[in-house]
């Protein structure tokens, strides 16, 4: 059972890394390795022995490959037509989802039941055009949007919208679309896993009508009963900063807990307290057992009818499964439910049952009911800690005491999970196992029990003891985070390196003398020390990030890292940096930043620039930010950038060209104009990032190119275009001073200002330059090496990785 449930898991794992569908043709291969497995069982007892095990195997990874893929076909058919994309779009259909409240407005998923415009009809109205909307969609709706501040709370009435309310709305609609980038959070595959197969807004201005008041259907019933708890909670915990941390424990939905608590929950290795664990829901469930156990005795005719033991299990499944719903059915919840569900079959069966499994049982039915699981680093570190904790634990006769329980257990998750840890996350803290003793029994048996309670009980008081509890481990979490050295911090390894470490691992759990033991951690060592190449000498490595409609370009050269401004402010919570700039400047094993250029005040390119300088060490920073913006991080050495400039890295120049100096005391000239143009030339090849600047700053560059031929150079083999590629830039003398071989526009996807302009990509296209866009391409590496072959470009020696391409899965769209 346990080969044939890793088998088959491990198909599934394989489809999901695959950049095409395969055709459904081929899972005959799948049905004739089952026939094939069937059919060795008559054959000779020497020849089964030796086929049989490995049909088995294969039969188990091929039928685990093709259904996935065949449930992959199906979800993937349920898409937007992409002509229907910012289109208005009536509809009628059903608010499926608690709302979740936004900086601005509020969010919240749809099922869409009939679409009333004309040329986009629903597949079950379809027209001669054969056009459709998917079924299962996200909108989001913004009534207005004056705030600046943090959004208020949300009550019982604040929302326009109600869980189970049938609504006649109009919504623009775009297919599900995200940032691609090295080490970053693949939206698209979340929205796949969640089968959110189209996103859109819902149109303020437009007339929206409340068709019916509630729609008596099972999982709308569970989704009211969800958004009650929901308002509860954050009716009775109003303004409390942790209100939101109740929520995930209670109801498993953590989008109202804020980024710091995120750090700090990731810091002291408690993040998976912090949600429905596997252990809340064991609690609840022999919560459940113990009290339904002590009232069924009490009553000898129900004895007699039903063993004891029987009934309680009985009770305490049926808890486990009710909280798990409400809980939003998680992976860690599913496998727990699961786990208890065949323990509870082999109670009732009278059959003994090994953990291991018990496990394989829970994991197959995992991923046969959600395939996309395996995906999800939940999935891995969830199963991974309880087959931790069934090796540590395998084989001991007797009972330890619970102390000494507690110890070994918190040591063995700790050193089995390191791997793992380290590979997905880049980071393991060092505390852990100090924050988890304190923290797993405070929240799990005193929080959790309270939260619930005081959720679906009308006794605010029980509500608020819970929140006190959960401020006195919050507190301790917070001092023990002030330690220096909390978290250990690194390169992403590569992925080869997992293997020794997981073999270290399981050696050194291994229940022998302490000194042998720790030969296991040898298995470490390539995932600690293989470090990521760095360019070599005069040579230097760009990352043009996709982070949306804005800007940031990572430049490493072979001892040193510069910044080139720091992507958009998405919301009081998210900014570029969080999400991709420091993922990808910790993948890539930089510690420090050597220098850190904001080319001007706009969101756009400085929305990120706090959380860089409060994460992130940084040697000197350089920028056209008025003086007040300056003041506001007096910790940093902080120069204006200015004409002149210029200096050395590893055989790598950097000039700074624009602005003049004397610009910074004209009023007049807008903040795009003052955008730092930094030109970085190399043995084999160079760059020009020019921030925001429009005409008039291109044409004062064109003027000193040709005033000073021989110092001042705009020629440049790789250009960030201009302003995103917008009409009041990339100016025909500024293309021809330039001459690149490669532009690339940093556009957010359908972005509202329509960046880039088709006649200014047309420009482009012209001149001879190829072109590429980070909503289309992702996030764009440019490998300069001149040691290295000449690879894309015929010209230059440097390669050029589009991530979109290079990372492509079956559910990525593919742009021209």
């Amino acid at each position: 059972m346990i080969r044939i449930a890793l088998a088959f898991v491990l198909g599934v794992f394989c489809l999901q890394q695959q950049p095409v569908l395969p055709s459904l043709y081929w899972s005959i291969l799948a049905f004739a390795s089952l026939a094939l497995a069937l059919f060795s069982a008559h054959l000779p007892t020497s020849i089964s022995k030796l086929l049989k095990p490995a049909l088995v195997i294969g039969s188990s990874f091929l039928v685990g490959f093709f259904w996935a893929a065949t449930l992959a076909h199906v979800r993937i058919s349920d898409a937007l037509p992409p002509n229907l994309q910012n289109s208005p779009i009536t509809m009628i259909g059903v608010v499926a989802s608690p709302i979740e409240r936004m900086e601005h407005g509020e969010r919240f998923q749809f099922d869409v039941e009939q679409v009333l415009t004309h040329d986009a009809q629903h597949n079950h109205v379809q027209t001669s055009l054969n056009l459709k909307v998917p079924q299962h969609i996200s909108l989001s709706y913004y009534p207005t949007r004056g705030w600046t501040e943090a959004p208020p709370t949300i009550s019982a009435t604040d929302s326009k919208f109600g869980v189970g309310e049938r609504w006649q709305i109009t919504a623009k609609l775009k297919r599900p679309h995200g940032t691609q980038n090295p080490y970053g959070f693949d939206f698209e595959a979340w929205a796949l896993a969640e089968n959110i197969r189209a996103t859109g807004t819902i149109r303020a201005k437009a007339d929206h009508q409340m068709l019916q008041t509630f729609v008596w259907q099972p999982k709308y019933m569970v989704e009211y009963l969800r958004s009650l708890i929901k308002h509860r909670i954050a009716e009775v915990l109003k303004g409390k900063p942790y209100s939101g941390v109740i929520q995930a424990l209670v109801m498993g939905d953590d989008a109202q807990i804020a980024v710091a608590d995120w750090q700090l929950f990731l810091s002291t290795g408690t993040t998976h307290l912090m949600s429905i664990s596997g252990l809340h829901i064991t609690m609840l469930s022999g919560l459940a057992f113990a009290l339904s156990s002590l009232l069924w005795r009490r009553y000898p005719r129900l004895v007699m009818c039903l063993p004891t033991r029987k009934a309680a299990t009985l009770f305490g499944v049926v808890v486990a499964y009710i909280y798990v719903l409400l809980a939003g059915f998680a992976v860690p919840a599913q496998r727990t439910l699961y786990m208890l569900l065949v323990f509870a079959l082999a109670l009732w069966s009278g059959r003994h049952i090994l953990i291991s499994q018990v496990l394989a049982i829970a994991l197959l039915a995992v991923v046969i009911l959600d395939p996309w699981a395996v995906i999800s680093a939940g999935f891995w570190l969830s199963f991974a800690a309880v087959a931790v904790l069934a090796y540590a634990f395998a084989g001991r006769i007797g009972i330890s005491a619970w102390l000494k329980a507690a110890i070994q257990s918190q040591w063995a998750v700790s050193i089995g999970m390191l791997p793992l840890l380290l590979f997905m996350f880049h980071q393991a803290s060092l505390i852990s196992p100090i924050a988890n003793a304190f923290a797993i029994p405070l929240i799990s048996f005193v929080v959790t029990p309270l939260a619930l309670l005081g959720s679906f009980l009308p006794i605010d008081a029980v509500l608020e003891l819970s929140y006190f509890a959960l401020e006195v481990c919050m507190y301790l979490l917070n001092w023990l985070n002030q330690l220096p050295s909390v978290v250990w911090q690194q390169h992403a390894p590569p992925v080869w390196t997992l293997l020794p470490a997981v073999l270290g691992m399981v050696w050194l759990l291994l229940p022998t003398g302490f000194p042998l033991r720790c030969l296991g951690l040898l298995g470490l060592l390539p995932m600690l020390l293989i470090l990521p190449i760095r360019p070599a000498l005069g040579d230097m490595k760009v990352a043009i990030l996709d982070v949306g409609q804005g800007l940031s370009v990572v430049v490493q050269t072979k001892n040193h890292t510069l910044l080139y401004d720091a992507g958009p402010k998405y919301s009081v919570q998210s900014d570029a940096a969080k999400r991709v700039i420091l993922p990808y400047l910790t993948g890539e094993g930089v510690t420090k930043l050597d220098g850190f250029v904001v080319s001007h005040h706009d969101t756009d390119h400085a929305g990120g620039m706090d959380s860089i300088l409060s994460q992130m060490p940084v040697g000197w920073m350089s920028s056209s930010l008025p003086l007040e913006k300056l003041q506001a991080t007096p910790a940093i050495r902080h120069q204006r950038c200015f004409a002149g400039q210029s200096w050395d890295w590893d055989g790598v120049h950097f000039a700074m060209l624009y602005p003049e100096l004397n610009q910074y005391q004209q009023q007049a000239t807008s903040d795009n104009n003052r955008s730092c143009v930094l030109k970085i030339s190399s043995a084999s090849g160079s760059l020009l990032l020019a921030g925001d600047i429009e005409n008039i700053a291109e044409q004062q560059l064109v003027a000193n190119q040709n005033d000073s031929p021989d110092t001042f150079s705009l020629q440049a083999n790789v250009l960030v275009a201009p302003h995103h590629g917008s009409k009041t830039s990339s100016s025909h003398a500024f293309l021809a001073a330039t001459a690149p071989d490669l532009t690339v526009f940093t556009t957010g996807y359908l972005n509202r200002f329509r960046h880039p302009r088709p006649e200014v990509e047309q420009r482009y296209q012209a001149v001879g330059s190829k072109t590429l866009r980070s909503d289309y391409d992702g996030a764009i590496v440019l490998t300069f090496n001149a040691g290295n072959k000449p690879a894309v470009l015929e010209k230059d020696l440097y390669e050029v990785t589009r991530w979109r391409k290079h990372y492509q899965r079956y559910w990525h769209d593919n742009y021209p």
